[in-house]
């Protein structure tokens, strides 16, 4: 192994005049690419989404490893799918589904930009669907 895990290293011998070399073997990476609604495409980059989720969670209990980690899945469930192009409304939904775990806050603040809350009752809609797929002990209770 070389480069971290990257890289496989071998020493080989060319077998007409016996001088020794080394090869080193790497995965080639399709670069992935993100799809907008406008039809645009761009280079995918980690660091953006991370940006865009950490504005969601200014002020909240969320650490740079809790971001971190939920880019990495995001990333990796994408790679998954072995497409080279992602939707941009798909990668939405997968931050969407781990920020609901990670903080409901930070999820109501990312989900009133990605699916563009224009009203109070859309707050409303998401809030009773978030309590609902919460189970009942992990509810907070009602501040009164």
């Amino acid at each position: 192994m070389a480069e971290e895990g990257r890289a496989i290293r071998r020493r080989r011998q060319c077998e007409s005049c016996g001088q020794r070399y080394t090869t080193y073997e790497r995965i080639e990476e399709i670069p992935l690419l993100v799809q907008k609604r406008s039809g645009q495409r761009e280079a995918f980059d980690k660091e953006k989404l991370i940006s865009g989720v950490r504005k969601a969670c200014k002020n909240r209990p969320v650490t740079n490893d809790d971001l971190d980690k939920l880019a990495e899945d995001v990333v990796d469930t994408v790679k998954e799918e072995g497409s080279s192009v992602v939707m941009s409304a798909d990668l939405g939904l997968q931050i969407l589904e781990r920020l609901r775990v990670l903080d409901d806050v930070a999820y109501l603040r990312f989900a009133s930009v990605y699916k563009d809350f224009q009203e109070l009752n859309d707050f409303e809609k998401e809030l009773g669907l978030l309590q609902k797929k919460l189970p009942p002990k992990e509810r907070p209770a009602p501040k009164i």
